[in-house]
């Protein structure tokens, strides 16, 4: 497993957590990119661990399949 990705096993099963170093692997953009879209709500929101930004896998993944939305417009929408 990568430094950047990390495993956490809950009552809702698997679910894999990234780092902004995997967020921009996944995304083939810089850190500083990802850090951009989730300041402004472009993107899904990270989870937050004490002062460390993770994002869910599963929710990357949505995002992108529906061609990366504004984040902000899904609180009102579902996809």
């Amino acid at each position: 497993m990568r430094e950047s990705e990390c495993s956490r096993r809950g009552s809702h099963g698997d679910a894999v957590l990234l780092g902004v170093e995997g967020v921009a692997e996944m995304l083939q953009c810089s850190p500083h990119t990802v850090r951009r879209l989730a300041n402004s709500g472009r993107m899904p929101r990270p989870v937050k661990l004490g002062r460390l930004a993770r994002w869910r896998r599963s929710e990357l993944e949505e995002w992108i399949a529906h061609s990366c939305p504004p984040w902000v417009a899904r609180v009102n929408d579902e996809y």
